[in-house]
């Protein structure tokens, strides 16, 4: 089983979930840039947060043999805060590094006004530098936050299916496909999704335009629930082909719309001869 997890932000992540992750067939990640649960408080913090996910991540990432890409956005959270806003001025900067597939996570969280302004601003952005949007829905009041994203998407311009509407459930599924939008799904532990809810919504929708992700971060989450969601595929009597679909070759194909999704010689040596360690030490 391959598996491309579109959604996880493996800074918050140990070099063990690597290990895990690439045993369980993990070999490519998307980690879109997020809040990281202490206010940030000024424009600098993130230009070394952007720096660490093109830079740094995708190396850690690479002792494993797992090609790690990035989203970068000023998330919903912080959009609120005025300290924060100066990050829409440096996102160019990094919207045209090629290890950067889409403008993300934006949308909303609380569905403010200066949320609507730093969502419209970034959408106009993906549509300037030619890459897909990934958009995060609000924890709080799913429908009507997935009914303003929808309109917000369609006044922007952007292709819809340039679009990934992502963390949806059962309430917002059918809303976000009649969009022509794709359908991000979340797999958690307690909240969001689970693989048996998604097998059920995979049998009623179909495996078109669907992402399965564990979006692991800080909290209670498992980078193996991709894994987790493929094996209850299979024994729900889905095929080898569905599960490969749904975990490989869609999110390839949505990202893939980036023009950047190198995913050549995948395999990559764990483990640095020289020094038998898993990260590489000193500088030579």
């Amino acid at each position: 089983m391959r598996i491309f997890d579109p959604h996880i932000h493996m800074t918050s992540r140990t070099t063990d979930d690597y290990e895990r992750m690439a045993a369980a067939g993990v070999r490519a990640v998307v980690e879109p840039s997020f809040w990281l649960g202490q206010p940030r408080t000024s424009a600098a913090s993130f230009t070394d947060y952007f720096d660490s996910l093109i830079g740094w991540e995708p190396f850690r990432a690479g002792q494993f043999g797992v090609r790690h890409f990035a989203t970068v956005a000023l998330n919903p959270k912080e959009a609120n805060d005025p300290r924060c806003r100066p990050v829409l001025d440096l996102l160019p900067r990094y919207l045209d590094k090629d290890a950067v597939v889409a403008v993300g996570e934006i949308g909303y969280d609380s569905m403010t006004p200066e949320e609507d302004e730093a969502f419209a601003a970034q959408l106009a952005l993906a549509v300037a530098y030619d890459l897909p949007a990934l958009v995060h829905t609000p924890h709080r009041d799913k429908a009507r936050g997935c009914e303003r994203t929808l309109a917000v998407v369609a006044e922007s311009g952007i292709e819809a299916g340039r679009v990934v509407v992502d963390h949806l459930n059962e309430v917002t599924v059918k809303l976000v496909r009649d969009s022509g939008c794709w359908l991000g799904f979340s797999i958690y532990p307690d909240t969001k999704m689970t693989p048996s809810r998604m097998v059920e919504l995979l049998r009623e929708y179909g495996t078109e335009r669907m992402l399965v992700n564990s979006a692991a971060d800080w909290g209670r989450s498992d980078p193996l629930l991709t894994r987790a969601t493929g094996e209850a595929m299979l024994l729900a009597g889905f095929s080898d082909d569905d599960v490969d679909k749904v975990l490989w070759r869609n999110p390839v194909e949505f990202y893939g719309q980036s023009g950047r999704l190198d995913l050549t010689d995948l395999e990559v040596s764990a483990v640095d001869p020289q020094t038998g360690n898993s990260i590489l030490r000193g500088g030579s």
